[in-house]
């Protein structure tokens, strides 16, 4: 299953990516080395949307603190960049699919990491893959 993460980018040309303590929804807890990602640079944080397609290096599962009665689950993970976005795609290329249910790649970006504005790792469908390698 391919991921994409969203989240602040220190370094948007860095050859590898180091994000610790990552929230995960749909899906995206089953990340795991060697996986396909794509990272979009938070708009929250100052960054302008997708930016790299990587490959993930390393993930490391966090568990549940004690005491907690809610909690995401979260890893943290290490990507190393294969290539940069040739292409913007973020919050305002994606706003034309806001509440859209049409099955659409753009439409599963939207709902999945711009209806909220929390960062985190997501599972996508191969055919939302497919229509971001065409970033690159």
């Amino acid at each position: 299953m391919p991921f994409v993460i969203k989240t602040a980018v220190n370094d948007p040309r860095a050859k590898r990516f180091v994000f610790a303590a990552q929230k995960t929804m749909y899906g995206g807890k089953a990340i795991a080395a060697g996986d396909e990602i794509f990272v979009l640079a938070s708009k929250n944080a100052g960054g302008r949307g997708l930016i790299a397609r990587g490959v993930v290096a390393s993930v490391k599962a966090h568990t549940r603190p004690r005491g907690a009665a809610r909690w995401t689950p979260r890893v943290s993970i290490e990507v190393d960049r294969v290539r940069p976005a040739k292409h913007p795609l973020g919050r305002d290329e994606l706003k034309p699919w806001r509440n859209v249910k049409d099955g659409s790649p753009q439409a599963e970006l939207d709902f999945k990491f711009y209806r909220q504005a929390t960062d985190k790792i997501c599972g996508i469908s191969d055919e939302t893959a497919a229509f971001l390698r065409t970033f690159f």
